[in-house]
């Protein structure tokens, strides 16, 4: 049985080779998943999950998470969580129970601190300066608050054929205490089987909610369309469905992994994502929507590779 993973965003890379390699030594999809995003969760310069991530209005990181196994279908998620390291390992503990398995704000918090994940606070010193320069930019010049909000998603497949997938967000920066997006809904910002596939999103949670579309990505590759295909038929026409029925739709990408280890991906904005499998290492893509409800890929070169690990440490004003 062939391994092979995706996750979305260049911030995927290193985490995902991470757990291609769990997985080449026999470890599984699960394991694969939790070891790819705890690796994004730790890295202080992605500032959308985990340690380094943007907070919400009042200052504080408020983290969302969630884990699913595509043989049990059992799922695990937490929202609001605060002051734990990594939420995602949470999750998949959570995942484990029958009842409680969805936690938010203090109980999830909670939760971690009596299942002995280690507490930590997850506001940087960094994200800090973000969060002040953004309070005078929305006081001096009007800005809107609102500014980022990706999340990291894997889908991966062992060698057993067992399939998972797992997200990780601190959220939309600025957000509104409280406030829960799509990625620890189930069916909304991932959905796994392994009998068919996985797929996970990332965007504006807000507008992906409202389409369940992870849910319906796999649910059309269990009728026979390849992962390309089910992203670009369940995401494009909702998309244009959501603009004519609401008047607007937000940014909307997402990745797809089918049970023989072949992928897709659906987006209305630029969107880079990493994959890779046993025979081909972990690589990043570009993607882009394009004509006729389809997508267009292609690799992405050094010099954007060299630019965006700049771009994220540059010094903030």
């Amino acid at each position: 049985m062939a391994i092979a993973m995706i996750g979305t965003w260049r911030m995927a890379y290193e985490g995902l080779e991470k757990g291609l390699e769990a997985m080449k030594k026999g470890q599984s999809s699960g394991d694969a998943v939790e070891t790819a995003i705890t690796t994004v969760e730790d890295y202080p310069y992605f500032k959308s999950v985990g340690y380094g991530g943007l907070p919400n209005a009042n200052g504080l990181v408020e983290m969302d998470a969630a884990f699913m196994d595509g043989d049990t279908f059992a799922v695990g998620a937490v929202a609001g969580i605060s002051d734990v390291k990594n939420p995602v390992s949470v999750a998949r503990k959570l995942s484990h129970d029958h009842f409680n398995s969805f936690l938010v704000g203090t109980g999830a918090s909670e939760y971690a601190a009596l299942n002995g994940f280690e507490r930590k606070s997850m506001l940087t010193e960094r994200a800090q300066k973000i969060w002040a320069k953004r309070k005078r930019e929305i006081e001096t010049k009007g800005l809107s608050p609102y500014d980022g909000h990706d999340t990291v998603g894997m889908v991966s497949l062992d060698q057993q054929g067992s399939m998972s997938v797992g997200t990780s967000t601190s959220g939309l920066f600025m957000k509104k205490p409280g406030r829960t997006g799509d990625s620890a809904l189930v069916g909304d910002g991932y959905y796994c089987d392994s009998e068919i596939g996985g797929a996970a999103a990332t965007g504006l949670g807000e507008d992906i909610m409202k389409g369940c579309l992870c849910y319906e990505i796999v649910r059309l590759m269990g009728t026979g369309l390849s992962p390309q295909a089910a992203c670009d038929q369940a995401v494009y026409p909702f998309v244009e469905k959501l603009k004519k029925r609401y008047g607007k739709a937000g940014e909307f990408s997402l990745i797809a992994l089918n049970k023989a280890g072949e992928w897709g991906v659906a987006t209305n904005v630029e969107f880079t994502f990493a994959v890779g499998d046993e025979t081909h290492p972990a690589k990043v893509m570009m993607a882009n929507p394009g004509e006729n409800g389809t997508t267009t890929i292609e690799p992405i070169t050094q010099a954007w590779m060299d630019a965006y690990a700049k771009r994220i440490k540059a010094p903030i004003d």
